[in-house]
Order: structure tokens, then sequence, then C-alpha cells
């Protein structure tokens, strides 16, 4: 049963051995530690050696029962009833490797993407648990914001048929009846099927497009209007293609193809990718007068760039992330024509490690074991590196023993790097070696369980690393990142309860410029770059610079090298997650899971260069 097991909450307090608290009094360093412990901050550089302890993991997993995608419902069919005909061994194109081509099927392509396996992340699951502990007397709140976007044709039918709809099962103080959630259900339930097939096809391809782009739209705002005739067969099944050949489909599943150009273009992906939320204090009552927090604004993040509509990069969304294929394509069984400028369904993204752990806890997560998830990880990584540049440049060479020298990174996407949830990160990996191949100097060491050298907030989460435009010591890392706060100032990782930035420093797109978006008056004040990133004269405009200055032996030859790393669980978010594990089930399952898997983040991009 999936219920939503909350034990009695512990007090977690700092730990000092007696030779260390001995050391830090005779040093003057307590207070000025406890102080950064208890109110968060950024570190500034300042080795932190002492983590909050987290409660041991119980190593419990998850056991979601298989779903049925063939179901063909009353409001939605599933993946497998379009399957049937958009997945087939003749939808190929050619490769550049003589004889070999490449097989671009829907169903295919879509079955190991993140939005296919929406409501079977592991770590959602925590997060909204999680949440729900915070917070348990928002839980209809909770419910619908989370299900809407990772479960959208279950609340859909829910809305629709007046059904009860939580994640988790709930256990009534009253009676003892239980309230059953998705995720105890079984291929049996309906509502099961639906939300387990996650953003599926005909969540996507019945959206109407009246209210693209406008704030009602938003924040899971999308509408599914169903058939305008009454005709079961009549419900629409939009498309990108002006032409769509509509017997098959009408007879066999029951949607007319018809032609939908708002599909095609970024308001549609708005919809859940623009998301608001209503910040409340750390009681759970709502923020009098604070405006919506965003959750993810990536749409208005690519609104405010070179690559919107007339911008002088114009790409939406679908151009990166559902590339369209150079050849021409069948995109069904029995199709009479093959069609040009396919746009392929892999929905490329970033987060290869939740990939990966889809894939080796697949049994767990009521996953199919035989789906592709490797041939999808080495497409995303693939793609990733094509999200930024990296390059070095000499900034003085070798004086007084210090060799200057910057790092120079360019955002290649549309939206922030990185964008979307707050967990993410992007740092980089800065290494120093002399004529020998010894290593003289290194700034980012990511450790085998996802910590990162010198990164204060991995220590104790409660802080965080600053912005940099100058690193001068290995215990500095440039991190770009979100820090969220709370009503009391301080950092917190609860999304509910997050109102402002403590630091932005994540890296715009081209054309956004963060004194432009500060003085316009129809943003949001929590949209922009906050923290000291805003007074870095080199960071704006999808660039930044930073500048290394390097202890070294003396005058000599030295290899610099830089790697753009992408960590999409930061370690320092996780540590104050796992604080839960004790008493949510939820997130000691996701413990389990992340304690089993080895791949913790992607190199984005790598410069090496000799200098002296």
């Amino acid at each position: 049963m999936h219920v939503l097991n909350v034990r009695p909450r512990k007090c977690i307090g700092l730990h000092f051995n007696t030779s260390v608290l001995r050391l830090l009094i005779s040093s003057g360093l307590l207070l000025g530690l406890a102080v950064l412990s208890a109110c968060g901050g950024s570190s500034g550089g300042v080795e932190i050696t002492d983590r909050d302890p987290v409660p041991a993991a119980r190593g419990t997993l998850p056991s979601l029962a298989r779903s049925s995608a063939d179901f063909e419902g009353e409001h939605h069919a599933g993946s497998g009833a379009c399957a049937a005909c958009h997945t087939d061994p003749g939808m190929t194109i050619d490769t550049p490797i003589p004889g070999q081509s490449r097989n671009v099927s829907i169903g295919t392509a879509w079955e190991t993407s993140l939005m296919a396996n929406a409501t079977r992340d592991p770590y959602w699951h925590a997060v909204v648990a999680s949440e729900l502990d915070n917070f348990p007397e928002l839980e209809d709140v909770i419910n619908d914001k989370c299900i809407v976007c990772h479960a959208p044709t279950a609340h859909d039918l829910a809305k629709k048929e007046n059904l009860e709809l939580r994640l988790f099962d709930k256990v009534s103080s009253v009676d003892g009846s239980v309230s059953q959630g998705l995720l105890s259900m079984t291929e049996s339930d309906e509502l099961f099927n639906h939300a387990m097939d996650g953003v599926t096809c005909t969540l996507c391809h019945q959206m109407d497009g009246a209210n693209f782009g406008t704030e009602e739209g938003m924040t899971g705002g999308f509408v599914i209007l169903g058939s305008p005739t009454g005709d079961p067969n009549d419900r629409p099944a939009y498309g990108q293609y002006s032409n769509p050949e509509v017997g098959y489909m009408r007879n066999n599943v029951g949607f007319l193809a018809q032609y939908g150009p708002h599909l095609s273009t970024s308001e549609s992906c708005a919809t859940c990718h623009n998301l608001n939320i209503e910040p409340v204090d750390e009681s759970g009552n709502k923020l009098e007068g604070a405006a919506h927090f965003a959750e993810q604004a990536i749409f208005s993040e690519w609104q405010n760039s070179d690559y919107a509509v007339g911008g002088s990069k114009e790409a939406n969304c679908q151009s990166c992330h559902m590339p369209k294929v150079d050849q021409a394509v069948y995109i069904s069984q029995g199709a009479t024509n093959k069609r040009e400028g396919f746009a392929e369904h892999t929905f490329l993204g970033a987060n290869t490690v939740m990939q990966d752990m889809l894939m080796n806890f697949s049994d767990e997560l009521g996953i199919d074991p035989e789906l592709d998830f490797a041939g999808s990880i080495a497409r995303n990584r693939e793609f990733l590196t094509t999200s930024a540049d990296v390059t070095l440049s000499p900034a003085g060479g070798v004086i007084d023993d210090t060799l200057s020298f910057d790092v120079n990174i360019e955002n290649l996407t549309g939206h922030k790097l990185p964008s979307g949830y707050h967990s993410r990160r992007v740092y980089l990996h800065v290494q120093v070696l002399d004529a020998a191949g010894q290593l003289v100097f290194e700034s980012g060491r990511i450790r085998p369980d996802g910590s990162i050298v010198g990164v204060s907030e991995d220590v104790n989460p409660a802080v965080w690393e600053p912005h940099y435009d100058l690193i001068t010591s290995e215990t500095q890392v440039q991190v770009y990142q979100a820090i969220v706060g709370n009503s009391d100032n301080e950092r917190t990782h609860s999304l509910l309860s997050g109102s402002f930035y403590l630091k932005d420093n994540r890296l715009t797109p081209a054309g956004m410029d963060k004194a432009l978006i500060r003085a316009d008056n129809t943003l949001p004040d929590t949209f922009g770059t906050f923290g000291e990133a805003f007074d870095d004269p080199d960071f704006n405009d999808g660039r930044d610079t930073v500048t290394y200055q390097v202890s070294v032996p003396g005058p000599g030859v030295y290899t610099v090298s830089a790697e753009l790393r992408y960590q999409p669980l930061s370690f320092g978010h996780l540590q104050k997650l796992w604080t839960q594990g004790d008493r949510v089930d939820q997130v000691d399952n996701f413990r389990t899971i992340y304690d089993g898997t080895t791949l913790r983040d992607e190199v984005i991009d790598t410069a090496t260069q000799v200098m002296q």
C-alpha cells in the first residue's frame, strides 16, 4: 500500500567531537559557524567540514504495478492504442553510415522519455511526499498541483468524472478506512492506467490552443474540449500536417486527425513549463501580498531571449527537443505518403541520471525492462553537449608564482542553464597540471556520492556557494543554480515555502539582459538574476567569464582543463530531503534508488589549453 507513511519528527542538530569543539572555541570560530549553520548564507569559499546528520537509510524500495497502455476511454486513449499504428519497423530514415537506417517510430521514441515516465519518477514521488509531510493541511492543493502535469490524463479524467484524486493512500484517523492513491492501484483501475501513461499522446494532441500563451493557459491550465459534435469519434487529434489521413484513425481509435499548428508552438509547452505556485510560510499559511513563485519559467526565459519569435536566433522549443528529420518518412503503418519535416518524439532533455534510475529499477517502478533506455540516454547525452560552449584564454600567464586564466562560457540554449526545478545545478570542474602531469590545482571535483569538493551546500544544505567572478582557492567552486528563500529569509528546499531567490546565477540565454529584465515592470519580481551575479559585469546575455588565479610552483608550462558539468540532483538538496527519510517512505525509497545508482552528472563541454 503506497500510503504516505509519516513517523514522528526528530530534531536534528549539529554534532561536534570533543577535539573539534575545543579547537573551534579556542579559535573563535564556533560562533561564526553556528550562525552560518543556523541562518544560512553563501560561504564565500570557507571550507565547512561538519555536515548535519541524516537518519540512517532503511533500504526500502517502491513496488509499482505495471499498467495497461492499450485502454480506449471516453476522453483519452492509451499510448498503446496510438503505438499500434505509429510504431513500425518500416518507419526509418537513412544514416550517414551506408546500409544503416534509424527507426523514428513515435511510440519507440516517446516511451523512454521523461514525458512518458513522468508519473513513475521516484524523485517526484519523494518530493511530493516531502511536501505533504511539511504541509499536511495543504493535501488537496499539493495533490492537484503536482498531478496535473505529471499525470495529466488522470487529472483530466478525475475532473470530468468527479473522481477523488491523490497520489498516495490516505488512512482515515476516524475509522481507519483507506482512500486509495494512484500509486497503489493496478491495471484494473482506469484511473491508474491513465496516470501511468505519463504525458501521453492524447493529452498533447487534444489540447485546445485558445488559451495558449496566457496566464490561464499555464501552470497546468491546458484545456481538453473533447468531441465538438458529441460523437466520440470526433474527438480531435491535432497534428503538424495540414492534410491528415483521417479514416483509419477515426475508425480504429475514435479520434479525428486534424491540422493543429498550435501544437508546434512554444506556447503549447508553456502549459506545464511555466508553472507557478502560491507560496506559504513555514506553518503553511498563504503569504499575503506575495506574488506567484515560479517552480519553473522556461517559457518566459525563452520569450525574453533571442530565440523567441522574431529574435535573431529564432527557434521554438520543438526545434531542439523534437528535432525534425531531414528526410521524408512514413509516420504510421499503412500511410500512403511519406511526410517531410517530421518532428521526432524523442523529447530530448538532460536528465540522464533519472533515465538511468528508471532503467536499473524498472521492476520496482513498474516499467517494461525491455525498453531501450540506453539508447535514449545516449541521445540525451549527445544533446546535452550542444547546450553550452566552454573556452579558455590566458589572463597574464605566470606572474609571481600565480597562473591567471579565464574560463569563458556561452549558453547555447533558449532558456536558462540549468532551467526548471531548483534541484539542478551546472558547475565548473577546473584542473591545472604541471609539465610532468602532476595536479597542482583542482576546483569542482565530484565525489562518487555526488557531492562536490569545496561546495558548501554539500556539507550544510542551509548555505550555498556564492557566484564568483574570481576564483583563487580550491574551496571555491563556480556553481550555476537557483537558491530559494522562504518567508523567514532563510534557504528552503521546499517548493511551497519558496517565495524569492537568494541566488539565481543560472546562465541566461542570449538576448536576456539582466538589467532590462529587472527594470521591466511587466515581469514578476522573482524573474531574473539575483545575488552576486547581478553585479558581475561579464555575466549577461548568455555569457559568463570566470577568472582563475592559481598558485603554482613557479614559471613553466601548465595544462589547464575546464569542464562544464550538469547535475540534475544536487547533493546538498538531497541531504535535506533525506532528513525526512525516517518518517516518509517515499523519501527512503528514492534514497535507496539513488544509493544504488552510480551516474551522478554529465559533461556538457570541455576545453583544454597549454599556458605558461
